[in-house]
């Protein structure tokens, strides 16, 4: 991909609202003529011109209302106090939100906490920090929870709750005005909208709840004038690149990707390692080169899939149409996404490889909180690297924007499919790396036939879910006998 000239700069301003414009605008940029000149008040979106493909973000971007509303809340000061649930509390993102709550003590409560399975640490947690709610996946979880508090003399012992509902009451706790997406998966799908519903802003860390819900969560995010808030490095970069940019100033979105565990593999030196050695690649796929993240999202790397997710997420929060969301490998995540106005100035957003910081200002946008991390040395990294990626060694990526492009329920299947593929390759049932993208790829067809582009509706998208997974399980077998897949 061609890059045009970069003007790598920090861009620091404020932003917030609903990203949809009421009656000022459309996110798409209308252009406006004067009856007595031909001025355009604002352009349109996009490189073409037309504006064609762009949507109504859920992001407070691209409109009057959310400039407005940004400028307003930046004025305030940061003396601002915001309470706060986390779902995921034990896992990367959560432990990383209470970090910043440590280090920000005046300007964030935690008023929820949910997790899997780890009572041990979120006992440690609920005496920390005294949620009101604690939710853990199972009831044996929950009870071990309890118990533990008990024997700890917990004075201020929380509501504690379980399973799927126990997720839905930390995200819907009544206190809590800010929900920390960041359990994996379409799990975070349901608790997401009913937090949504109750007019709560989102600190969105869960890919997963645009991916698949998408077409359901943005007329939500209008309907409620709630702040859709990205918590992940890349959509973060993107967001912090956008603040002061005016409505239709946006030409085109650039993500930024480290190329995962396999960046220095030639497409030929992978497929070899793929078939010689099954077990080598197993264990290199699972380890990420710059990153501190969680099982799944560094598979999603090695793949690229995550890259492919990330055009979708970038779509549904910025609007911007798939012909407008570019690609490029940068080793050093340093850059960690920039966005191309159109005067053709690119604006990029850099920092060291920390999710903190991402996920700071998801919870304390638009201000600029002080916090007590290592200032980016330029000096100390002394080069940034770009280059395209190769899709036909990454097949995920343009599955990813074909399904994107389709809409509707197939990125519900895409998304599906490749949570089913990445957890059995991990989980060592003789899955091969390769395998991966031939599964999403055949659960992806087979989808043509009850696909489903209008009025879709929460129910679609988890039936399309649970038949994704379950075409993943019943076609495993046969798929590590199928051909290396052809792009």
């Amino acid at each position: 991909m061609k890059l045009p000239s970069i003007a790598l700069g920090f861009f620091l301003a404020s932003h917030q609202a609903s990203g949809f414009s009421t009656n000022l605008l459309s996110s798409s940029s209308i252009t406006k003529q004067s009856s007595t000149s031909s001025l355009n008040v604002f352009s349109v979106s996009g490189s073409t011109g037309t504006g064609e493909g762009w949507i109504d973000p859920s992001a407070p971007v691209n409109s009057a209302a959310s400039l407005k509303k940004t400028l307003d809340e930046a004025l305030k000061g940061s003396t601002f106090k915001k309470r706060i649930s986390i779902l995921g509390s034990t896992g990367s993102i959560g432990t990383q939100t209470l970090d910043i709550v440590d280090a920000c003590p005046d300007n964030f409560v935690v008023d929820a906490l949910s997790a899997g399975n780890n009572a041990k640490l979120m006992a440690d947690q609920v005496m920390k920090y005294s949620p009101k709610v604690a939710s853990l996946s199972t009831p044996e979880a929950a009870a071990e929870l309890k118990t533990l508090l008990k024997e700890r003399g917990c004075t201020n012992m929380p509501e504690i709750v379980h399973g799927a509902e126990g997720i839905v009451e930390a995200a819907t706790v009544g206190s809590a005005d800010t929900v920390v997406t960041g359990i994996v998966g379409a799990a975070g799908l349901l608790p997401t909208i009913e937090a949504i519903k109750l007019g709560k802003d989102i600190a969105l860390a869960n890919k997963e709840t645009l991916i698949s819900g998408g077409p359901v969560i943005n007329p939500l995010v209008e309907k409620h004038g709630i702040n859709m808030l990205p918590a992940d490095s890349e959509h973060s970069a993107i967001f912090q690149c956008l603040q002061g940019v005016p409505p239709g100033g946006l030409r085109r979105v650039i993500l930024t990707a480290s190329g995962g565990a396999f960046r220095d593999f030639s497409k030929d030196e992978l497929f070899k390692m793929c078939e010689e050695d099954p077990r080598a690649v197993q264990k290199k796929a699972t380890t990420h080169p710059n990153w501190d993240m969680g099982a799944k999202i560094t598979l999603d790397s090695a793949t690229m899939m995550n890259k492919g997710l990330e055009v979708i997420e970038a779509h549904y929060l910025f609007g911007a149409s798939y012909d407008d969301i570019d690609i490029v490998i940068h080793p050093q995540s340093i850059v960690h996404s920039m966005v191309e106005t159109q005067d053709t100035s690119c604006i990029a957003q850099l920092g060291w490889a920390d999710m903190r910081l991402p996920i700071v200002y998801s919870v304390s946008w638009p201000h600029r909180l002080k916090m007590p991390y290592k200032p980016l040395n330029l000096a100390e990294i002394g080069s940034l690297t770009f280059k395209a990626p190769d899709t036909e060694k990454y097949p995920c990526i343009a599955l990813a924007y074909e399904a994107g492009k389709k809409g509707g329920t197939m990125t519900a299947v895409l998304n599906a499919a490749n949570e089913a593929a990445n957890e059995m390759f991990r989980e060592d049932v003789g899955l091969g790396f390769l395998d991966i993208p031939k599964l999403i790829e055949g659960a992806m067809e087979a989808h043509k036939e009850d696909f489903k582009v209008d009025d879709v509706t929460l129910d679609d998208i988890l039936n399309c879910d649970a038949w994704a997974r379950e075409y993943v399980a019943e076609n495993t077998k046969n798929v590590v006998k199928a051909p290396i897949l052809s792009t």
